[in-house]
């Protein structure tokens, strides 16, 4: 196979799409290698799949435009087509597929690792659903899975802006309790470092809140949100009113929210104390 290289170590198979110079970009070439590739393995001795791309730079680009460019309506619609029937194909594949994320998932490249079971990324990647600026649609079912990954609310402002996530820059922290999900991601402004949102399971907003602070650990629990780091502390309600923000003397290993209105545990390194806020 051309663009498509399949390794195995041990019971583990790996599918590397090999076009580095195009960004590892999908034309139909690398699709019906794809298509051709998982037909080929023997899931009785292969037990799990990582699908990648070659080098550091690209997992997929995205499907190749300059190919798609020329294609008139009909033979566009194929296409589209073909992307589906392989990303669903591995997206049903009978053992675990893992996407292994090294720098650009954009578009198609998104797609492809939404179709996959598991998605884990190096500090370079990006993901994205930029189509829009093309004037088109995600065409390879990133308007279902997107929606079904992240929930409706981020797909559509992904989808309608073209903006892109980049693991390392912009998600910080991630915790969910219930049906809540709060994200924390780096902010550039001059006045604050942070903004965190909470979602509701169908992806809309609640909450959006920027604040200023240096935090290691997120913890949201029973209406309260803790971000913590050695011995500081900022405690905010999930309406995103900052209850406190500062020093506890002491390392900070986990806040518990008690019965009085305002009471909270800090569990320390050697000793937990109770604390009420004005």
């Amino acid at each position: 196979m051309g663009f498509v290289r399949f390794d195995t170590e041990g019971a583990v198979g790996i599918v590397t799409i090999d076009r580095p110079k195009a960004l590892n970009a999908l034309n139909s070439e690398v699709l019906a290698e794809l298509d051709a590739c998982f037909d080929s393995i023997d899931t009785n001795t292969i037990r799990a799949v990582i699908l990648t791309g070659e080098g550091d730079k690209s997992f997929v680009a995205g499907a190749d435009i300059g190919e798609m460019s020329k294609l008139s309506p009909a033979e566009g619609e194929a296409f589209g087509k073909k992307g589906n029937d392989v990303f669903r194909k591995i997206e049903t594949f009978p053992v675990p597929v893992i996407a292994a994320v090294n720098g650009f998932a954009l578009g198609g490249g998104c797609e492809i690792a939404m179709s996959c079971d598991i998605r884990i990324c190096s500090d370079n990647a990006m993901f994205g659903q930029p189509e829009v600026g093309l004037g088109i649609t995600p065409g390879f079912g990133g308007t279902q899975r997107l929606a079904r990954i992240v929930g409706v609310g981020m797909a559509k402002q992904l989808i309608y802006t073209a903006k892109t996530i980049k693991a390392e820059e912009d998600i910080e922290a991630v915790d969910f309790e219930g049906n809540k999900l709060c994200v924390v991601y780096k902010n550039t402004s001059e006045k604050f470092n942070h903004t965190l949102y909470i979602y509701s399971k169908t992806g809309d907003v609640i909450l959006k809140k920027e604040f200023l602070g240096d935090f290691s650990n997120l913890d949201m629990q029973k209406g309260y949100i803790y971000l913590t780091k050695d011995d500081k502390a900022i405690i905010m309600n999930t309406a995103g009113v900052i209850k406190y923000s500062g020093s506890l003397d002491s390392n900070i290993h986990k806040i518990v929210k008690r019965g009085l209105l305002s009471g909270f545990t800090i569990l320390g390194d050697n000793d937990f104390r109770g604390i009420v806020l004005k």
